[in-house]
């Protein structure tokens, strides 16, 4: 143990000696160590981005969203020909779509139907763009929403349409940053709603709300859906204001590709039992919103698990594509110190021959040798270290991609910083404890 103690203190000797050569020859596993590290920070943050996801969306749950048809142009000769199906009436995602879902569909526990409308809301003098979501209380089921303060909706106000509503954090704290917003009404469009709930909030990264299309969720103004319906917009009722719209589409031209929404709700989604197969009864969704829909396709059931599995196995390989270039330079550094070590054996051949002669062994000039590329590569490795968090702060501050380093990473990082120095350095020790004595003494 003494003799490795010895041995070693020589090597680190040695590497103070000489900082600043020292310093040259770690920076291609400094640079390396902290490519990898950060890396893996952003693979890591990835994984937890699809995590966040996959919890916002629920993994059992299938996802209904109806298709806008959002191009308009005359008839050509050939297309007359064509199936009539194109032409076929549909009534669009409705009220009577959710009670077929709940009855006909085996292994549903709930469907949740959504119609968001988009509002001016105000109060106290202040006005700001939000959104109404008419829902019913098993959309307050999902995991991702919880109550801060007062009540849900109950039934008489649900079957009743009452003019309540329970509001966001963003909404609570845009317009009752001082006061208790319980039992105060707040002017959401054309109607003013009285507050009887309000929302924790529901931190979602902007990175999972550009690739999901979710919304800021604290800036939402839930009501029931009958309320909505009601008192705001049901799509399946034709008023006079939509014949009205639908005869000033007709008169400006700039306007007749702008899309049209016939559809009642805007979204559902359908929660499954325990056990149930969720690819199988997707496929049973599809086949019952065609024939509802007269064969018309107007419709998307969406596969949050399939999405994000095929996200995944996308950022899989990104990651890996990513690490293996790092690992360039990791190869590129122990090359590096391969090379340093070489000269330093030829520089110091005659101190090779002192310590033969004297009684140092062969394998004392190997650990001795080693042990400096091991330190190089190692203090490399420490460095690196501390270059992976600057490079993963300043990716996640620049770019908004979530990073998260690691205790694992780091393990990673030394473990292949000493792999490093022992892989390339092998070389060198060997050929300084091959060296012979007398040569080495008479070396010049």
């Amino acid at each position: 143990m003494q003799k490795w103690t010895y041995n070693i203190r020589m090597a680190v000797d040695s590497i103070a000696q000489r900082p600043l050569r020292s310093l040259l020859t770690s920076l291609g596993i400094v640079f390396g160590v902290g490519a990898v590290i950060a890396m893996m920070a952003i693979g890591q943050g990835g994984q937890a981005a699809i995590v966040e996801q996959m919890r916002m969306l629920g993994s059992d749950n299938l996802i209904i969203e109806p298709i806008i048809q959002q191009s308009e142009a005359e008839v050509q000769e050939d297309e007359e020909k064509e199936d009539n199906a194109a032409s076929r009436f549909s009534p669009g995602l409705s009220m009577a779509d959710v009670r077929a879902i709940q009855q006909v569909v085996p292994g549903v526990k709930s469907v949740s139907p959504e119609l968001v409308l988009d509002v001016n809301v105000m109060y106290g003098g202040k006005k700001r763009s939000g959104k109404v979501i008419g829902v019913q209380n098993a959309f307050f089921e999902q995991p991702t929403f919880k109550l801060d303060k007062g009540l849900l909706f109950t039934t008489s106000q649900s079957e009743g349409a009452a003019a309540v509503c329970v509001i966001g954090h963003g909404i609570k704290t845009k317009f009752f940053a001082q006061e208790n917003p319980i039992g105060k009404s707040i002017k959401a469009g054309k109607n003013w709603l009285t507050v009887i709930g309000v929302a924790q909030p529901r931190f979602v990264s902007q990175a999972s709300r550009d690739e999901l299309g979710i919304r800021d969720l604290d800036m939402d103004i839930y009501v029931p859906l009958e309320t909505a319906l009601l008192r705001y917009q049901d799509r399946q009722r034709v008023t006079s204001a939509d014949l009205e719209q639908a005869a000033s589409r007709m008169d400006r031209d700039e306007d007749k590709s702008k899309p049209l929404n016939y559809h009642q709700i805007d979204r559902l989604v359908v929660s499954l039992e325990e056990g149930a197969d969720i690819f199988s009864t997707a496929e049973v969704v599809r086949r019952l919103l065609f024939r509802r829909h007269n064969d018309v396709i107007d419709a998307e059931v969406k596969i949050p698990e399939e999405i994000l599995a095929q996200k995944q196995a996308a950022t899989d390989i990104y990651n890996m594509v990513l690490i293996s270039i790092a690992a360039l330079s990791l190869l590129i550094g122990g090359i590096g110190i391969m090379n340093i070590m070489l000269a330093s054996v030829m520089e110091r051949t005659k101190e090779i021959g002192v310590r033969l002669s004297l009684g140092a062994t062969k394998r004392d000039i190997m650990i001795q040798f080693l042990g400096e590329a091991v330190a190089l590569s190692l203090a490399g490795g420490i460095l690196g270290v501390m270059v992976g968090f600057g490079l993963s702060f300043g990716i996640e501050k620049l770019s908004g991609v979530k990073a998260i380093v690691t205790g694992f990473s780091i393990f990673i990082a030394f473990f292949v910083s000493v792999f490093v120095g022992i892989l390339f350095g092998s070389f060198p020790a060997r050929k300084a404890a091959r060296q012979d004595p007398v040569i080495s003494l008479r070396y010049e």
